[in-house]
């Protein structure tokens, strides 16, 4: 070939993904559907529209839309330093818990450090854990559908960088009590960050789990995630949040994405604080719901964790979960199925409720 041909010749050759890249599952988001008479319950976000406080201060941020957010978030930290009782130096924002802790396993990760987890957990773990050329430990749940704190003790090895606690977990929606979690964190090595994950903190009942704020205040090597996606009802907004000793919160603002929380979104949270008691009043009515759905799946003969989050666990090999979605689909109700394990139902309000109770009555045992 000539020298003018080698020129003109096209290349088609492609750039390669890095191996963890190319080999990563693609995180499966709940199902979504059109149609007023769909129920997607699928992803466990508030049913609810937007507080109102919040919707407000979107709409009166929206003028602003051509200019960058505060990249610091600032204000939204302060404001959270206050609710929280700690300092804005403790506190680190991100888009959404899962873009916080990517920040944490970002910033505390080498390429072939461990990070643990119970599994089945929230599925964005081993993704984030494997983007970070890091190897994800994943412990079986215990016969109650919560964390074997013991076998996630035992699996400690010198290259553990970060040991994660689901509560509630999700999809089982099983908390892990203050007195587990603290003897847990007496028996793990201080170097070790143990993330105490509460995306749906709001839906436990008072004492079913971990007091995390007085962990971390007892141990530095806690770090306490949330969200304002679940109850706060801002899960198309992206704002999550981290309380960790400065140090580390210093270094999750440094491995966050410039820019990552929009200043519509850190508006929105700061007003969601502001109207908390009008968001207590809504997580209520989905207990409330809660509870009644249990009370009559028991009767059902369904046998169910109690769950302390916005949604209900049916623990159920392949053939029974395939027959589940199958009659939820021809119902035009959308649930989130996991291989292998089970199926998550999302609470929400009575008369989608009420359906879901007609379906599980029709395949009950």
């Amino acid at each position: 070939m000539t020298r003018d041909q080698l020129l003109t010749a096209p290349d088609t050759a492609v750039p390669t993904l890095r191996g963890a890249v190319a080999g990563l599952p693609p995180y499966v988001p709940g199902r979504r559907g059109a149609g007023t008479d769909v129920a997607a319950l699928a992803s466990n976000e508030s049913h609810y529209e937007p507080l109102p406080a919040a919707a407000a201060a979107v709409a009166a941020a929206a003028g602003t839309m051509n200019r960058y957010p505060d990249s610091a978030a600032v204000e939204l930290r302060e404001r959270l330093a206050n609710h929280l009782g700690v300092t804005a130096g403790e506190v680190a924002v991100g888009p959404g818990s899962v873009g916080v802790l990517q920040q944490i396993i970002t910033g505390l990760c080498d390429a072939g450090d461990e990070v643990i987890f119970a599994w089945r957990s929230f599925d964005a773990y081993p993704i984030l854990v494997e983007l970070a050329g890091a190897r994800p430990v994943r412990i079986p749940l215990d016969e109650a559908e919560g964390h074997d704190l013991d076998a996630m003790a035992a699996a400690v090895t010198d290259r553990t960088k970060v040991i994660l606690l689901c509560t509630p977990n999700n999809p089982t929606g099983v908390p892990i009590s203050h007195e587990r979690v603290l003897a847990f964190l007496e028996s793990v090595r201080s170097d070790i960050l143990v993330v105490i994950d509460e995306a749906y903190v709001e839906y436990a009942e008072p004492g079913s789990g971990p007091a995390s704020l007085a962990l971390y205040r007892r141990y530095p090597n806690v770090c306490i995630l949330r969200t304002f996606s679940k109850a706060y009802g801002l899960a198309g907004l992206r704002v999550g949040y981290a309380v960790a000793a400065p140090v580390i919160a210093e270094g999750l603002r440094r491995t966050a994405l410039p820019f990552s929380v929009s200043a519509l979104a850190q508006k929105a949270a700061i007003a969601s604080l502001d109207a908390g008691e009008e968001m207590e009043a809504r997580v209520s009515a989905v207990k409330r719901e809660r509870a009644r759905m249990a009370a009559q799946l028991a009767a059902q003969g369904w046998k169910l964790q109690p769950s302390q989050g916005n949604f209900l666990w049916i623990r159920a090999d392949d053939e029974l979960r395939a027959r589940l979605v199958d009659a939820f689909d021809v119902a035009g109700i959308l649930v989130r199925a996991y291989q292998g394990d089970g199926v998550r139902i999302t609470v929400a309000d009575p008369a989608s409720n009420d359906r879901v109770l007609r379906i599980l009555q029709a395949h009950a045992a």
